[in-house]
């Protein structure tokens, strides 16, 4: 049997406690080590500083103020184990975003690495496949017409208001892009109308991929090799001037991470696309810049157990760090259900992301739309938090064309478009996700069901299946527009 090589992330979480032993590993890991000569690990590292969270009106310097302190702990941890970690393997990456590394080292050398008073807890980097739902194909001929999904949502009539999304920068993490796809490419922040500059607009963190995103003269360019990601950023910002409306924020530039090997993700990959958001580099990942940091970031994917998330906290640091920075994290509910507690994945798990489960053109419940309540993490919370829809979603595919996909993959990316409209009709409401979120959920429209799902009926507000209701731009953009921020402002 030939020999499986894995990766290994290793992340630090504070006030951890946790003894040697094997409660030091996952049971995923334990499992790659007993099969496999060398394997490829997460782990997660102790903090040694509590990270301030200050008052900033200006979201880049809160942003600043969040790196420096994150680096700062991180680099404790790193100069603490870093002459143990090159003494067992010379392969392995550092990330400041939640004190974490991961590195590919021999089986048998494992034991000795966790056995430091420095690590919390060490993962299996593993991946699995994208699951997406049906699609169905169509020419680019095919329509051409403001999608009904957006007349939905009513985008439309906040566009009428002059508000389009200009002034703001969404980013999002996918199998990639196609950054000159007719809807996306005068979008794209790297994009002037004559040239095409990568550097702090896209980072690929894929370590040997099976389809390089490279130009002809071999440099990094965005590329997707799925198709799924280019068709979330279709719903978020595109159209193609010819007819082509399929996006919510039209005006809105985005940049892009390809965090997924045609579908494969792992934790280590995941967390290197969100410290880039953070604070972008250029394409050889220097001279970091934290003024180019997009304001949200769509997430549609999820991180099963499959992948390396036996510990359902496992990315919870990192999505806690970049929305306590400032930057709305929006993340698809995933497609599991329609059963109670189907909401089971880092990162649609967790209180600070955005979850979204996916509505039908009739605004019933997608029959693939997973539910809540969380129970993975005993939590018992409500999800998703808000839906949109999902099913038979008409957006950018590769080469030029258009397709209909169906998923919560769908759904989120309409919650980034509109987030995106609020923060152009008043920014001031730029690194402020909090209160972002609190909208959105206010002035969606409530939606109900009979399925009582842990004790929450489906007539309460929020409930399991629907959350607070179905996303409305123009009631979203009414309201926040008359928003004067105050650090008292009561969003909860």
């Amino acid at each position: 049997m030939p020999i499986t090589k894995y990766l290994i992330t290793i992340i630090l979480i504070a006030n951890t406690e946790l003894s040697i032993g094997n409660d030091k590993i996952s049971k995923q890991l334990e499992k790659d080590i007993e099969l496999n000569e060398t394997v490829e690990v997460y782990v997660l590292l102790k903090n040694h500083a509590h990270i301030k969270l200050k008052s900033f009106d200006n979201r880049i310097e809160k942003l600043s103020n969040s790196i420096k302190q994150l680096k700062s702990n991180a680099t404790i941890s790193q100069n603490n184990i870093k002459q143990l970690l090159s003494s067992l393997t010379t392969n392995y990456k550092f990330y400041w975003i939640n004190n974490s590394f991961w590195a590919r080292i021999q089986s048998h050398k494992v034991k000795e690495l966790i056995a430091s008073d420095f690590v919390i807890k060490a993962y299996s980097n593993n991946t699995t496949h994208l699951k997406t739902i049906n699609t169905n194909y169509l020419e680019k001929t095919s329509l051409q017409t403001i999608e009904w999904n957006i007349n939905r949502v009513s985008a439309p009539q906040v566009w009428q208001m002059g508000i389009k999304g200009q002034g703001v920068l969404i980013a999002g993490q996918d199998t990639g892009y196609q950054w000159n796809h007719a809807s996306i490419k005068n979008k794209y922040a790297g994009w002037d109308g004559i040239n095409v500059n990568h550097n702090y607009h896209w980072h690929d963190a894929i370590f040997n991929p099976n389809i390089d995103c490279l130009d002809t003269i071999n440099m990094p360019i965005s590329c997707d090799d799925h198709g799924h990601g280019t068709h979330t950023m279709g719903i978020m910002v595109g159209d193609d001037g010819q007819g082509n409306q399929i996006g919510v924020a039209p005006e809105a530039k985005w940049i892009g991470c390809r965090n997924m090997n045609q579908g494969d993700g792992t934790p280590a990959t995941y967390t290197e696309c969100f410290q880039f958001f953070m604070e972008p580099t250029d394409l050889n990942n220097n001279n970091p810049d934290v003024t180019k940091a997009p304001h949200i970031i769509n997430n549609s994917w999820g991180c099963p157990i499959s992948e390396g998330c036996v510990q359902p906290d496992v990315l919870e640091t990192v999505v806690n760090n970049v929305v306590d920075a400032g930057i709305l994290v929006v993340v698809a509910a995933g497609n599991t259900g329609s059963s109670c507690n189907s909401i089971n994945t880092p990162i649609a798990i967790y209180a600070k992301a955005l979850t979204i489960g996916s509505t039908t053109s009739s605004d019933e419940i997608s029959s693939f739309s997973s539910q809540g309540a969380v129970v993975v993490d005993g939590s018992n919370r409500i999800k998703p938090d808000i839906v949109a829809p999902g099913s038979n979603i008409r957006s950018a595919q590769l080469n030029g064309n258009y397709i209909n996909f169906n998923g919560t993959s769908m759904a989120a990316p309409h919650v980034v478009g509109v987030a995106a409209l609020m923060i152009s009709a008043n920014p001031a409401m730029a690194g402020k996700p909090k209160i972002l979120k609190h909208v959105l959920l206010r002035t969606s429209l409530p939606l109900s069901t009979f399925q009582t799902c842990n004790g929450v009926l489906g007539f309460d507000r929020p409930n399991n299946t629907f959350g607070w209701g179905r996303i409305n731009a123009l009631d979203a953009v009414n309201q926040i527009k008359d928003i004067i921020f105050l650090d008292n402002y009561e969003y909860f």
